[in-house]
């Protein structure tokens, strides 16, 4: 997979920008707050339909403007994909070859990108939300069903909690309405499950095999995921919803009292250690950090093994946060297979055969100039 050209209108302090992305190396340069960052945000918004630094696609235009356009052409498997995702403060539009599509779900997997930024630490050593997160995205690229059915599962609980505060208020009496919504839940719960279980079985072995390499095998790291119930990845479907009707059923009146549904994927987790170490609670910053770009990379070669192209490579200012044993593994592992598009302070650090084949570019206050 390769972007060959990105066009931006009115995105973030992006006025106007036309990039032809001939080549296997961008790196944007300049200092902080100048715009390099909102570069790659829009790879990863045509990529995935929505940003990873925002929750609120209005952000994404540009102050006092109503309409931001993000255009990119891709190779992909030799044919040519035109991706337009067109943002109002009414909504979005995601169009792909011209035609607009209906659901997410329709585009996304069009182009697919791998974004690696300092806060990606936050995977290893953050919440329980932040992995959930990670998995869902990531997830997301490869399965266009997965997202079908978790979209649809995040509705439901939305719902459903609306539905349990209006019980536990006495306002309503009749519970034939949450049964209904249990069986609903169960189903999608388990479907979600099934798609975690062998995603996390999958991308354990490339990170456990990438983790190796950079330990020089020192280390053996292990990702376990870790359900908010006794649901286990060996378990059939009648048996991942048999224990989640059984868990319904025992947490039903403490879900009433607290107006909250308390039990299913959106509460669930996954570990990661690394030599018996939980790396979340004890794990050194050496070890989150080399934690967390084996799972990057993990996540490459999963796209890879899932849909027969690699993804694009983001890399959001990362290599200051990595040290040159870790930053040199990184980009061999990606060289001569993975466009990458790199965000820099400066170029002290890279070592000059990098140089030599990068396109280099100069971002200032949202203006790009290529340098080379």
């Amino acid at each position: 997979m390769h972007v060959e050209q990105l066009e931006l209108k009115q995105f973030r302090n992006i006025e106007q920008l036309q990039l032809n992305c001939h080549g296997e190396l961008h790196l944007f340069v300049g200092p902080n707050a100048q715009g390099k960052t909102n570069i790659l945000e829009s790879l990863y918004t045509l990529a995935i339909g929505k940003s990873h630094r925002s929750r609120n696609h209005r952000e994404l235009i540009q102050w006092n403007q109503s309409l931001s356009v993000l255009k990119a052409r891709v190779m992909k498997e030799n044919s040519i994909q035109r991706l337009e995702i067109r943002l109002t403060p009414q909504g979005k539009k995601v169009i792909r070859n011209g035609v607009e599509q209906r659901r997410l779900s329709e585009y996304i997997g069009s182009l697919t990108a791998v974004l690696f930024a300092p806060e990606d630490l936050s995977i290893v050593k953050g919440s329980p939300q932040v992995r959930r997160r990670f998995l869902d995205m990531e997830l997301g690229q490869v399965s266009a069903t997965y997202i079908h059915h978790l979209t649809q599962y995040n509705k439901l609980i939305t719902h459903r909690n609306r539905f349990l505060k209006e019980l536990g208020r006495k306002k309503i009496h009749d519970t034939v309405m949450l049964d209904v919504m249990d069986q609903q839940l169960i189903d999608l719960s388990t479907k979600v499950w099934i798609k975690r279980f062998t995603f996390v079985e999958q991308l354990s072995r490339w990170a456990r095999e990438i983790h190796r390499s950079i330990t020089q095998g020192c280390e053996n790291l292990t990702l376990d995921y870790q359900p908010s119930i006794s649901v286990k990845a060996s378990m059939g479907p009648e048996e991942l919803r048999k224990v989640m009707h059984q868990e319904l059923g025992q947490m039903r009146d403490r879900e009433i009292h607290r107006g909250v549904t308390l039990v299913g994927p959106h509460r669930d987790d996954f570990r990661l250690t690394a030599g018996g170490t939980d790396l979340h609670t004890y794990g050194s910053q050496g070890q989150q950090r080399t934690a967390a770009l084996s799972l990057k990379l993990a996540e490459i070669e999963l796209i890879y093994q899932e849909t027969g192209t690699y993804p694009i490579l983001l890399l959001d200012d990362v290599l200051s946060e990595l040290d040159d044993f870790r930053k040199t593994h990184l980009l061999e592992a990606i060289r001569g297979k993975v466009q990458t598009f790199v965000t820099t302070t400066g170029l002290e650090g890279i070592d000059r055969e990098t140089l030599e084949r990068a396109s280099i570019y100069q971002v200032h206050q949202g203006s790009i100039s290529k340098q080379r």
